[in-house]
């Protein structure tokens, strides 16, 4: 996805972080913006592609319908027809080249832009003035599968971010720490520290991770490990910030916070390999360099 790359990555520095979202703010909203894009580019050429595909002369001669809807001007209406689609559905490739070649890094997006680049001011100058043929239908069909691709890949990237959010939504706003050897009080998550007694009730979520100190309890962790039966743990049994303690009070000693907690380590693994380029991507850029 080299034209998503580059948002920033993601400081877990405490639990308010990890609650926080590892795409809300800024790289949320503007990978929702390009979704929302994408859906709306491709929807609107496939409307413009069929009267396109309806003029094309190959279209025609193929179901033998020259006749019936050929009229004086249609290759004149064609070019404008694709003229609008060129700029309109191509523009995210167009603009794409212009990045990728700055970077000099050509790639996916610098093969579209050529191809429907070409095809395009090769088609209008056979309209204007040029012997040969058109490739209007082929730049049409071209822009809408690879914006049909691009939402596709943009949704998947959608799905997987609000997948974390889901998963930093585990963590709770509070903890019971205990104090004076038998006294709790209510402190924010972020507060916490390693070596501090927390008091979880049943029914409450882990706040951080630690290990048990007293108490016996099933805690059901499904969302951090996918364990769908809740696990028993006992005294020196290690606990999951973000599971959910089921019928026994435990009193839980800190042993992890902020980054070095298991949750927050998972998130930024999964945000680190959605910014990160996989081999087969390199490969395809590299091969797209080539094809250009």
């Amino acid at each position: 996805m080299n034209g998503h790359e580059g948002h920033g990555k993601m400081e877990l520095h405490d639990e308010h972080a990890v609650r926080a979202g590892p795409l809300k703010g800024h790289d949320g909203n503007h990978h929702q913006k390009m979704m929302a894009d994408y859906r709306k580019r491709f929807f609107v050429s496939i409307i413009v592609t069929i009267p396109i595909l309806l003029l094309s002369p190959l279209i025609q001669a193929v179901f033998g319908v020259e006749e019936v809807i050929s009229f004086p001007g249609e290759l004149h209406v064609l070019l404008l027809l694709s003229s609008v689609l060129h700029l309109y559905g191509g523009y995210p490739f167009l603009k794409g080249i212009i990045t990728e070649l700055q970077d000099r890094q050509p790639g996916m997006m610098t093969l579209i832009a050529v191809a429907i680049t070409v095809a395009y001011l090769y088609s209008a100058a056979v309209v204007l003035a040029l012997p040969g043929k058109i490739f209007f239908w082929e730049l049409a069909t071209l822009i809408d599968v690879m914006l049909l691709g691009h939402w596709i890949e943009m949704r998947s990237v959608m799905g997987a971010s609000q997948a974390l959010e889901e998963l930093v939504k585990l963590m709770p706003s509070q903890a019971h720490r205990i104090v004076g050897g038998d006294q709790t009080e209510d402190v924010p998550v972020e507060e916490l520290k390693v070596g501090d007694n927390v008091l979880i009730k049943p029914g409450e979520k882990v706040p951080v991770d630690g290990e048990i100190l007293e108490g016996e309890s099933s805690l059901d962790e499904s969302m951090l490990t996918g364990e769908s039966i809740p696990v028993s743990k006992s005294g020196g049994d290690e606990v999951l910030g973000g599971s959910v303690n089921h019928e026994g009070a435990l009193m839980v000693e800190i042993k992890k916070t902020g980054a070095a907690s298991y949750l927050a380590q998972v998130v930024d693994m999964v945000k680190k390999a959605q910014e990160s380029r996989s081999r087969a991507q390199d490969l395809a850029n590299r091969a797209a360099l080539y094809l250009t």
